[in-house]
């Protein structure tokens, strides 16, 4: 892709920005009209049941995994140049937040991507539970909560000062992470199918996939032309919540795809649910709810950072690269949701929607 021509027009942090807002949009609008939530559909397979969220979820992890690796194979973005794939990963911090993050998107009632796509609708619960994801991400990575992840997080890292590529590792072809992907895909089919899932969110659920692939895309290739170091990355939530925070806060902010994610979600969300007459005010339903979903959010907040990632950056745009440490955190916070929802909600005798 030749950005040349667009570099002549805007500065490259401009351009960086632009290519958060426009793969924030696609997201947003494929994340809203799917429903796409990794904590729907843990708490339905925790459950017992192979339903609609788990359909949806696999659907999107494995569309990632096919347009990414096959952007590899077409030598449009290369995972070795990845932001998260080049820095020291941490098997720790993917444990213990992992646990911490699934935790608290059970008691939040959503993750923090969905939270920011209900908010765009009306929700106004999800809106505080987002501000608290975002304070508290912040405090973890530059504030009063930054020594406690940093500790943490040091106690178990990968070797070499890079994180460790699963494919790489099993000594598997690039082609690998198609088949797997396909597979994948194959079975999402089939549950789909088996649930009645109709053909427009199966297109959605896709469409989320494709955002993932999408990001990387744009910012490995204003990386190949650009004169200052660009970051390669794509889809989560942790960090660009903390950095679009700092951004409306500081006097001097500066532009970066962080900084055009989180508003190009909000906006793609907020159109397809105006299109779809779905926006809709609504509020805690009570004290209880109310402490729950902020102690939800906390958690969510510094275990995100301490995972590397959040349900989205660890568990689909990290997990489509192979990144090890993302793919350990996606399993830890599989397991803590459905633990913090068996103790918490079917062991009260509480049914949460999934939703």
């Amino acid at each position: 892709m030749d950005l040349t021509a667009l570099l002549d027009w805007l500065e490259e942090s401009q351009l960086s920005a632009l290519f958060g807002l426009l793969t924030g949009v696609v997201f947003g609008v494929a994340a809203q009209r799917s429903s796409f939530c990794l904590r729907a559909a843990t708490v339905e397979f925790a459950r017992g049941a192979l339903g609609p969220r788990v359909s949806v979820w696999l659907l999107t992890f494995s569309t990632a995994v096919i347009w990414v690796q096959g952007a590899q194979l077409l030598d449009l973005f290369r995972s070795d140049d990845a932001r998260m794939m080049a820095v020291t990963g941490s098997w720790s911090g993917a444990i213990i937040g992992g646990l911490m993050f699934g935790a608290g998107m059970v008691l939040a009632r959503g993750c923090s991507g969905r939270l920011l796509v209900l908010a765009a609708t009306g929700n106004l619960r999800s809106l505080i539970s987002g501000l608290i994801f975002a304070v508290v991400a912040q405090m973890a990575l530059h504030g009063w909560l930054s020594p406690a992840r940093e500790a943490l997080a040091g106690l178990w890292v990968t070797p070499g000062g890079r994180n460790v590529d699963l494919l790489a590792m099993a000594a598997l072809p690039q082609e690998a992470g198609i088949v797997l992907g396909l597979a994948v895909a194959a079975l999402a089919l089939w549950l789909s199918l088996r649930n009645r899932i109709g053909a427009r969110v199966l297109v959605f659920a896709s469409g989320v996939g494709f955002a993932v692939a999408l990001g990387w895309v744009l910012t490995f290739s204003l990386a190949q032309v650009a004169f200052e170091p660009t970051s390669v990355t794509s889809a989560t939530f942790s960090g660009p919540s903390a950095n679009t925070l700092m951004f409306f806060l500081t006097p001097d902010p500066v532009l970066e795809f962080d900084i055009g994610l989180v508003p190009g979600v909000f906006l793609g969300a907020f159109l397809s649910a105006a299109l779809g007459r779905e926006l809709k005010f609504q509020g805690f339903d009570g004290e209880s709810q109310m402490r729950r979903s902020m102690a939800g959010a906390a958690l969510m907040g510094f275990g995100a950072m301490l995972a590397g990632g959040c349900a989205i950056g660890a568990g689909v745009t990290g997990g489509s690269i192979f990144v090890a440490t993302a793919w350990l955190a996606l399993f830890c916070m599989w397991l803590g949701a459905g633990i913090t929802d068996f103790l918490v909600d079917q062991a009260g005798g509480r049914k949460e929607a999934l939703s």
